[in-house]
C-alpha cells in the first residue's frame, strides 16, 4: 500500500468517526467546505487548485494531499499541476519547499491512477 493509499484509508476512517460524534456544526461545517468546491462563478475544478495552493500556504500536507486527488481527478495534468506549486512557492516563501517536496511526491503516487476515491 503506498503512502497516499494509507493517507486515504486513515482519511475516510477519521471521517467517519468525526461524523458519529452527530455534532450538528462539524456536520455543518463538512457540508460548507464541500459545497465550497461546486461549480458556480468559478468552475470546481479550478477551486481544486487554489485549495491546493492554499494548502501549500498554510502547509497543511493532509490539505495538499486531499487537493491534489481532486486536481487530478478534475483532469489537471501534471504540468499544470506543478505550475500551481510555483505559484504557492512564490506566495508561501521557501518554508513551503518541504511541502511542494511532498506535493511532488504525492503526485508520483498518482500517477495514471484512475481508481482513486476519497
Amino acid at each position: 500500500m503506498s503512502d497516499i493509499d494509507e493517507f486515504i484509508a486513515a482519511r475516510r476512517a477519521a471521517n467517519a468517526s468525526v461524523l458519529q460524534q452527530d455534532h450538528l456544526g462539524i456536520k455543518r461545517f463538512f457540508n460548507l467546505d464541500d459545497a465550497a468546491y461546486r461549480d458556480d462563478a468559478l468552475p470546481g475544478r479550478v477551486k481544486e487548485l487554489l485549495g491546493l495552493v492554499a494548502s501549500l500556504v498554510l502547509r497543511c500536507n493532509d490539505c495538499v494531499d486531499y487537493h491534489l486527488i481532486q486536481c487530478v481527478k478534475a483532469g489537471w495534468t501534471t504540468p499544470e499541476i506543478v505550475d500551481a506549486l510555483n505559484v504557492g512557492l512564490v506566495v508561501g516563501g521557501s518554508i513551503v519547499i518541504p511541502h511542494v517536496r511532498h506535493a511532488v511526491t504525492t503526485l508520483d503516487q498518482l500517477a495514471g491512477r484512475s481508481d482513486i476515491e476519497l
